[in-house]
């Protein structure tokens, strides 16, 4: 065993020195070494994704391709050779193209960043020109999706999304907000390809062909078959790969007959994947979906078997290998009350004779016979059939034990991962599976078998997709429920410090658990521990505090808040970069109904979260500025507007709304006067952000949007009001004016930011004149949300804490 695995290691180690060495040295290498301008010809390996820019930041969608390089040509040299790349570039052109097709592109070899197993990254300005049409493999592959595309189109958005998701692995449709539900409730699987998707195909093959008569092998064959033609439409992902290998080393075990070990059908496929495409070694994606099957071939087992006291072997008290308390097996089951008695030794043939012992027969027991142990009674007239179970009366049903036993292995053996991917444990992973499972087998199903009739039969692929759009549908309540459920994960700490923690609390779990006594003792007081964290925890640090007027949400580098205006119903002004934060910070609020969002200006990290708002809540009317130049924003959020048919108001300044305990009053900006430019990117919109003052019984508030000093200075000429509780312009940048502090004389100051953000914000000039005028500074980068109560007739800030 140890010389295997050791030639196992040493074939994995020259397989992935070999790829360096190949992809580190050589003409390409060196050309991305010297940023060399070069036009290039390559071969697409998979589909371009879609990259949305970070959260904060500015700019459009970029695409992200991998490809293989096929020729370069520069001033000087003109090289034929076949190095894998990453190609990043932009432009709706790429969106269409396929796996397999050639294009002619011109940009910029540099090195690579995050691909250690690729020679370089090709930074491409210009659009691409088609060279081949795609292999007529792939052009199937990208019919079929693109038929199941269009069927769902009869479905509501988040099931036309999800549905490709699940079946074919397309999520160019999927909404953000859901993907990240699912993410957060430990689905995050269901938004992809994984095993399960082609496991279930597989079986619906073998019960097809065994239904029609097919033998054995021809029955295997056509599995074999359909798993192929899956993969081939819903891409190589790593999971898919993975089962893809497991499932045809199985069905060649099934046509051949000889048994199969699906460990061993494990350890062979990643091996085979490791040495054939080493960059999986660095993959989470693929180590998430090897863990979680080890988890499920080794631990589910096990767990179903103590769940329903199943037996792994059946020895009578007496037989070889029983001591006198009873059977060595901690978990038998006795169809009949009386055991069986051993068989006689054959008889020996003739020859020479050695004496040897030959074990006497055990006298039959009684029917009502009872283990000596006191701890196991047992009566076969109360409860026939259950014997020798240490005492269990009661055993769950086996569906039951292997729909709890498969999610909980899976999510036991993937929970080291997580812990170094994102320092996380979920505690809702296990149930929401549990609910969500058995929606996933109809679902692939029906969506696979759209996907196939649906180019030369759209209609009945559309009644394909409407019940499959059910069972999606129940996915969605599920990823709902689970991301609202209080503690649904818990932090831990990141890395190799969190690996071991969570080694050390693994095996004081063990040995707790292994005695009855202190299994019983340790289950409750981990579930009284997280009653009293769940219970308490909102009485002992409410959130949000009783009474809140206004909440500035933690969008990160961003703007997003909230002001009440009575029961479930706020104002929204400004939305952050990210629509699942910005929801999150609502659903903690518990806002049902916006009849209003003030859109300041039309920035990134203030309008695309918007989506966000509107995810199961009424919008009103929104607010924009009179000042909206064209930019891919503007363009956004007018088309999102449009899509959900809510007025667009720009109102000059002095309109006011009275909405709750809140009076909102519009200072700024004025669409007769031009808006200031200033010398900063992006400053002209900046200077356009509209300007509230609101007030409240206990005090009042500005919220100033991103004005930077030319706007500041128009409103010290228009007497701009004083308040108690100051928005800081523009997330605490350096371009503001004294003046306009001392003008406004707040008593708190509010900063919107991001952590470790890459503009310096806030600027340590802009603290320090706050702090000279006495105002007390809160951050959401060190404090989190941050919300505006009244407190003994006057305002005060509580943080919620990061």
């Amino acid at each position: 065993m140890v010389i295997a695995i050791l030639v196992c290691v040493a074939a994995t180690a020259a397989s992935i020195a070999l790829r360096l060495h190949a992809v580190t040295t050589g003409p390409v290498a060196a050309l991305a070494g010297q940023d060399t301008k070069v036009t290039a010809e390559i071969t697409l390996t998979n589909d371009p994704k879609i990259r949305r820019p970070k959260p904060g930041h500015f700019g459009r969608d970029s695409v992200v391709a991998e490809a293989t390089l096929d020729s370069v040509r520069t001033p000087r040299h003109h090289l034929t050779v076949h190095t894998p790349i990453t190609v990043f570039a932009d432009g709706p052109q790429w969106r269409h193209l396929l796996p397999s097709q050639r294009v002619e592109v011109t940009g910029r070899l540099v090195k690579p960043t995050s691909a250690p197993l690729t020679a370089a990254t090709l930074l491409v300005r210009t659009p691409p020109r088609i060279l081949t049409s795609p292999s007529n493999l792939q052009s199937a592959a990208g019919i079929f999706r693109k038929g199941l595309r269009d069927a769902a189109d009869v479905l509501p958005p988040d099931q036309r999304g999800l549905l490709p998701a699940l079946v074919v692995g397309d999520v160019s449709r999927i909404d953000p907000q859901l993907n990240s539900d699912l993410q957060e409730a430990g689905l995050s699987h269901l938004n992809a390809v994984s095993g399960a998707n082609l496991a279930i195909v597989a079986g619906a093959a073998l019960a097809l062909s065994r239904l029609v008569g097919l033998p054995l092998a021809p029955r295997a064959a056509f599995a074999a078959l359909a798993m192929l033609a899956f993969a081939v439409v819903a891409r190589p992902s790593p999971s898919v790969l993975r089962a893809l290998l497991m499932g045809l080393v199985a069905v060649l075990a099934l046509g051949t007959g000889r048994a199969k070990d699906g460990l061993a059908a494990l350890s062979v496929t990643v091996l085979l994947l490791i040495l054939f495409a080493p960059d999986l070694a660095h993959s989470y994606g693929f180590a998430l979906s090897v863990t979680a099957t080890a988890g499920i071939l080794l631990l589910a087992p096990r767990w179903r078997a103590h769940l329903t006291n199943t037996p792994t072997t059946a020895q009578s008290p007496t037989s070889p290998g029983s001591t006198p308390e009873g059977p060595t097996s901690t978990s038998l089951t006795f169809l009949d009350p009386t055991p069986s008695r051993p068989p006689h030794p054959s008889p020996t043939p003739q020859g020479p004779s050695f004496p040897c012992p030959t074990p006497s027969d055990p006298p039959p027991l009684p029917p009502t016979w009872e283990p000596a142990s006191p701890l196991a009674p047992y009566r076969s007239d109360e409860h026939p059939g259950a014997g020798a179970t240490k005492g269990r009366r009661w055993r769950m049903p086996r569906w039951v034990a292997e729909a709890i036993a498969v999610p909980a292995a899976a999510q036991a053996a993937v929970t080291p991962v997580l812990v170094l991917m994102s320092g996380q444990i979920s505690l809702i992973a296990v149930p929401a599976n549990l609910l969500a499972g058995p929606a996933v087998a109809p679902a692939t199903l029906l969506g696979f078998a759209a996907a196939l009739i649906a180019p030369v039969w759209p209609e009945a692929a559309q009644w394909l997709v409407v019940p499959a759009g059910y069972t999606v549908g129940w996915i969605i309540l599920v990823s709902q429920w689970a991301v609202n459920v209080p503690m649904a994960n818990i932090s831990w700490p990141g890395g190799a410090a969190g690996l071991a923690l969570l080694a050390l609390v693994a095996a004081v779990a063990v040995l707790l658990l292994r005695r009855r006594a202190w299994r019983t003792i340790t289950l409750a007081v981990v579930a009284g521990t997280l009653f009293t964290m769940i219970a308490l925890r909102p009485i002992i640090a409410p959130w949000p505090p009783r009474g809140w007027l206004m909440v500035m949400c933690d969008v990160g580098q961003g703007d997003g808040l909230v002001l009440a205006a009575g029961p479930g119903r706020a104002v929204v002004v400004d939305t952050g970069p990210d629509p699942s934060v910005m929801d999150a910070c609502l659903r903690r609020l518990s806002v049902r109904d916006v009849p209003l969002v003030i859109l300041t200006h039309p920035h990134a990290d203030h309008v695309n979260g918007l989506p966000g708002v509107y995810r199961n809540r009424r919008v009103g009317a929104v607010v924009t500025t009179p000042h909206r130049h064209p930019t891919p924003q503007t363009a956004r959020l007018t088309e999102e507007l449009a899509h959900h048919r809510t007025p667009e108001w720009t109102p000059p300044p002095g309109t006011r709304w009275d909405l709750g305990p809140a009076s909102l009053t519009v200072l700024a900006p004025s669409a007769d006067e031009a808006t200031a430019e200033g010398p900063g990117e992006g400053s002209v919109l900046n200077n356009a952000s509209i300007v509230i003052h609101v007030r409240w019984r206990s005090g009042t508030a500005l919220l100033s949007g991103d004005i930077e000093s030319e706007a500041q200075e128009s409103l010290l000429r228009a007497a701009v009001p004083q308040a108690d509780i100051l928005k800081v312009p523009h997330h605490g940048s350096p371009r503001q004016v004294p003046a306009f502090f001392a003008a406004v004389r707040p008593r708190a100051a509010l900063v919107s930011v991001g952590e470790d953000n890459t503009y310096g914000h806030p600027a340590p000039p802009t603290l320090a004149h706050l702090r000279h005028l006495g105002a007390r500074i809160y951050r959401t980068d060190k404090s989190g949300d941050l919300a505006v109560i009244a407190h003994n007739g006057t305002l005060a800030v509580v943080a919620r804490g990061r």
